[in-house]
Formats: structure tokens, sequence, C-alpha cells
């Protein structure tokens, strides 16, 4: 009788220990698909091209940007063709070609340069708009820019669109990166919010 009581309890732990055994197996494929699915996630950023030179597009790159920082995100501010007439600290048109400094004569220096993209009126518009923000105490372009890289916001000059509007990285604000599209695309892919403005 000792042998029939023993005989189902170690048939039991044999079963048993196959169950766990194929448990364990089925935990570790899950545990590495969950790896699989995490590093495919995008991560906590925000990636916003800024193609526009105009002060009424410009000025909500930077209150995204600033907003998604002030919620702990990273983020990157990728500036292109008209976008890059926001980043310029002055004009130097030594050592460019005739077509570089029309350009260069031709586009503004500069966030306070910049018009508003209707009903700009030779500039009245810009400064309107600017009045207004004022009268309701929000927050500069400038101020906004300002506070955006003390946050930490990554600010990328696209390379291509410098060398075809002759834009050189001294006429450019300090502190800020110059990249092309794959520096853009490594913010993007990895992002859970991109913006094109």
């Amino acid at each position: 009788m000792a042998m029939t009581e023993t005989r189902p309890n170690t048939l039991q732990e044999v079963v048993t220990s196959e169950r766990l055994s194929a448990l364990e197996e089925r935990i570790a494929q899950l545990e590495a698909q969950m790896q699989q699915v995490r590093e495919e996630l995008p991560e906590n950023r925000v990636s916003i091209i800024v193609f526009s030179g105009d002060l009424d597009k410009v000025l909500p790159a930077f209150i995204i940007a600033t907003g998604a920082a002030a919620m702990g995100m990273q983020v990157s501010l990728f500036f292109t063709f008209w976008g890059l007439n926001a980043l310029k600290k002055r004009r130097d048109l030594s050592g460019k070609g005739f077509l570089e400094k029309l350009f260069a004569l031709m586009t503004p220096v500069g966030t306070e340069g910049l018009g508003v993209s209707k009903m700009n009126f030779f500039g009245i518009g810009a400064k309107l708009l600017r009045a207004l923000m004022k009268r309701k105490q929000v927050a500069s372009l400038e101020e906004l820019a300002q506070m955006a890289q003390e946050m930490g916001v990554k600010i990328i000059a696209c390379q291509m669109s410098m060398d075809v509007l002759g834009i050189t990285k001294d006429e450019l604000w300090d502190g800020i990166e110059v990249g092309g599209v794959a520096t853009f695309l490594a913010d993007a892919t990895k992002s859970k919010i991109t913006l094109f403005i």
C-alpha cells in the first residue's frame, strides 16, 4: 500500500515538473517578445520640422517645444529652408556669390525680423501680433527661444538648406547643431510625436 501512494506522487511530480518547464519556456518567450515591443515603441520625444520662416508659425514651434520639454519630453527642432531665418544672429555677405548675397539681402535676420503669414502689410502685422502678445502677457518668441535652449531643446540647422541659401554656421545662433536628414530621422524615428510647421 505504501508503494501505490508513492507512485502517483512521483508521476504527479514528473507532470508538474514538465508543466513548470513548459511554463518557464513560455514565460521566457513572452519576455523576449515584450523586450522587442519595448525596443520598437517610440520614446518620450517630440521632433518638429520648422520649414516656415513666419513669426506666427515659428512661435507655435517654440511653444510646443517648451511645453513638451516642461513635461519631461526630449525635443528636437529641425530648421530647414525659410525656418533658418529665425536662427540667424547676423547677416554676412563676405565670401558669397551673387545669388547667395541676394538671398541674404532679401531674407530677414533673426526672430525680430520675421513677418506673419497673413496680413503682414510690410511688417505691420508682425508688430501688431507682438503688441497683442505683450498686452496679454504672452512670452515673446525671443523669450521662448531662450527658454527652449535653457531647457535642453535640441536645435538643428539643416546643412543642405544652409548650403543652398548660402548661410554659414557663423551667421546662426551659438550652441545649435548643424545636421542633415539623417540627424532629423534619427530623432524622428524614436519620437511619439513628429510635426511639420
